[in-house]
C-alpha cells in the first residue's frame, strides 16, 4: 500500500476530528451540569375523615380551608410554560369505617395546560377515610412520567401522620435515591410532628391558614428560585488561593452526589459560582487528599452564596536512588490511622492536606516513614538504590527470609515459594538471613540459614547449603 499518497487525505480527516473534538469539548465548559429547566409538582393532599375537624379563627373546615388556599396556588401558575402539575388524593373515596390503606388515587396526571382540571378535582374532594401516606408516596413514584429534563418535586400536605403503617422515611429515602423525586416538602396542617416526618423530607408546621398560604407559597418559589454558590479554598493564611480540585455537593439525605465541579479561580483569583437546587440540602465535599467535608452546609434560597473552607495543602515526594520510573509504589495513611488514603508512586508529586502522614513502601523489605506536610512545603522521602540476591537451595522447600537489624535482633521479610529451589529477589541494601529446610529432609535438624551483607547495585548468590 501507498501510504504516501493517502497521507493527505488521512491527516486532513484526522484535523477535522480533531477540531470538532476540540470544539465541542471546549464549547462544554459553559454547559456542564445544570439544573433542569423544567418542573413536574406533584400535590399528594390529604382527603381523609381528619380533614373535617375545624381550624382558624374562622372555625371553619380544614378541608374547605385547604381548598381555597389550594386552588389559588394552581391558578396563578396557569402561566409558568416551564411547569407541569398533577393531584393525588388519599382518604377521599372509602369511609373510616373501611380503613382501606390503598385509598390513593392519581386523580389529574401530569399534562400541560390542566389547572382547570385540577382546581375542579380538589373542589369534589369529599373527606372521608384513614391517613396511607406511605403507600400513597409508594404510588406517586408511578406519577412521574419517564424522561429527563424535568425537576419531580412532591408538596405532601396533610393534617394527621400515618395511620397505615409502613416506614414513609425509609419509602422517602430510597425513592429519591432513584431520583423519582427531590426532598418532598411535607407541610402540617395543624400538626406539629417534626419527629415523624422530618425524616421523610423538609417538614414545615402550619399552625393557621394564614402560615399554611405563606408556606406552600414560599415552597413553591423554592422550586423556581435561582440560587448559586462560590467556593472559596483556603490555604494556611487564611486566604482563597487552593484550587483545581474537584468539589462534590452530596444530597444530605441520600448520601448521593448532585453535582460535581473541578474548582476555579479566574485571572483575578475568584472562583467561579455553580447554580444548584434550592430543594435540596447538601453536604459540601472537597476531595482532596483526604477529603474535607462539610456537612449541612448554609444555603439562602434565591441568592448567591460564599463558602470558605480551609484546604492547606503540602507535596510529598518519593524517590528511589537511581529510578526514573513510577513502578515503586507506596501506602498513604493518617498517622495513628489505619485506613488507606492513597497508593502512591515513585517520582510522583502529590498533594495531602497539612498533617502528619505514615508511608509505608512496597519494598524489600518495607520501609515505614512520618511525615509532617506543611503548607506549600514538599517533604521528599528518600531511598537507596536496590540489589539483587539469588538464592539457591539446592530443592524446593520451607522457609523465609528475615532483616538483621544492627542490635541484631531480626524482622520477617517474606517467606519462599514452596515449590521452587531457585529465588531472585530486589532488595534494600541491609544485612538479611535466610532460613530454609528442603522439603523431603527427615527433620527440622536439617534446617539451614546464612547471613550476608548486600549493598546497593550489587548483584550476590547466596548458596544456603554451602
Amino acid at each position: 500500500m501507498n501510504f504516501t499518497s493517502i497521507s493527505y487525505k488521512a491527516s486532513a480527516s484526522i484535523l477535522f476530528i480533531t477540531l470538532l473534538c476540540f470544539t465541542a469539548s471546549f464549547g462544554q465548559k459553559k454547559v456542564q451540569q445544570k439544573v433542569p429547566e423544567k418542573t413536574r409538582i406533584l400535590f399528594l393532599f390529604d382527603g381523609s375523615g381528619s380533614m373535617l375537624e375545624s381550624w382558624g379563627r374562622a372555625n371553619q373546615y380544614k378541608i374547605n380551608i385547604a381548598k381555597s388556599i389550594l386552588t389559588q396556588i394552581v391558578d396563578s401558575l396557569q402561566q409558568n410554560d416551564k411547569l407541569e402539575l398533577a393531584l393525588r388524593i388519599y382518604g377521599h373515596r372509602s369511609p373510616r369505617e373501611a380503613n382501606n390503606c390503598k385509598d390513593t388515587w392519581l386523580e389529574v396526571p401530569f399534562k400541560p395546560k390542566n389547572h382547570k382540571l385540577i382546581i375542579e378535582k380538589i373542589n369534589e374532594i369529599k373527606p372521608k377515610g384513614v391517613t396511607p401516606i406511605t403507600y400513597s408516596l409508594e404510588q406517586a413514584a408511578k406519577d412521574f412520567p419517564a424522561g429527563a429534563g424535568y425537576r419531580n418535586i412532591v408538596i405532601l400536605i396533610t393534617d394527621g401522620i400515618e395511620s397505615c403503617g409502613g416506614d414513609l422515611c425509609a419509602t422517602s429515602r430510597e425513592l429519591q435515591k432513584k431520583g423519582v423525586f427531590l426532598r418532598p416538602y411535607i407541610i402540617g396542617l395543624g400538626l406539629r410532628a417534626e419527629k415523624t416526618l422530618d425524616c421523610a423530607g423538609k417538614y414545615i408546621s402550619a399552625e393557621t391558614p394564614n402560615e399554611f398560604h405563606k408556606e406552600l407559597n414560599k415552597a413553591i418559589q423554592t422550586a423556581f428560585s435561582k440560587t448559586t454558590v462560590s467556593v472559596e479554598l483556603l490555604d494556611a493564611r487564611n486566604q482563597p488561593t487552593e484550587t483545581n480540585v474537584n468539589v462534590s455537593f452530596v444530597n444530605t439525605l441520600t448520601g448521593i452526589s448532585m453535582y460535581d465541579f473541578v474548582h476555579y479561580r479566574d485571572a483575578q483569583g475568584k472562583p467561579d459560582s455553580v447554580q444548584v437546587d434550592p430543594v435540596v440540602d447538601y453536604d459540601l465535599v472537597v476531595n482532596t487528599v483526604p477529603p474535607v467535608v462539610k456537612k449541612n452546609i448554609a444555603i439562602e434560597i434565591g441568592k448567591h452564596n460564599t463558602i470558605r473552607i480551609p484546604v492547606p495543602q503540602g507535596n510529598i515526594v518519593i524517590q528511589q536512588e537511581g529510578r526514573k520510573d513510577n513502578g515503586l509504589e507506596s501506602i498513604i495513611r493518617e498517622k495513628d490511622k489505619t485506613d488507606v488514603i492513597n497508593v502512591q508512586r515513585s517520582n510522583e508529586t502529590f498533594r495531602y492536606l497539612t498533617g502528619k502522614y505514615e508511608i509505608e513502601t512496597l519494598t524489600l523489605p518495607r520501609r515505614k516513614f512520618t511525615v509532617d506536610v506543611q503548607a506549600n512545603k514538599t517533604q521528599n522521602i528518600y531511598l537507596p538504590s536496590p540489589g539483587i540476591v539469588n538464592f539457591n537451595t539446592i530443592s524446593s522447600g520451607y522457609g523465609s527470609l528475615y532483616e538483621v537489624r544492627a542490635d541484631g535482633t531480626q524482622q520477617w521479610v517474606c517467606n519462599l515459594d514452596n515449590q521452587k529451589a531457585n529465588f531472585t529477589f530486589t532488595m534494600l541494601p541491609g544485612r538479611y538471613k535466610i532460613v530454609f529446610r528442603v522439603r523431603n529432609t527427615s527433620g527440622s535438624k536439617f534446617t539451614g540459614f546464612k547471613t550476608f551483607d548486600l549493598a546497593s547495585g550489587e548483584t550476590k548468590m547466596v548458596n544456603v547449603f554451602n
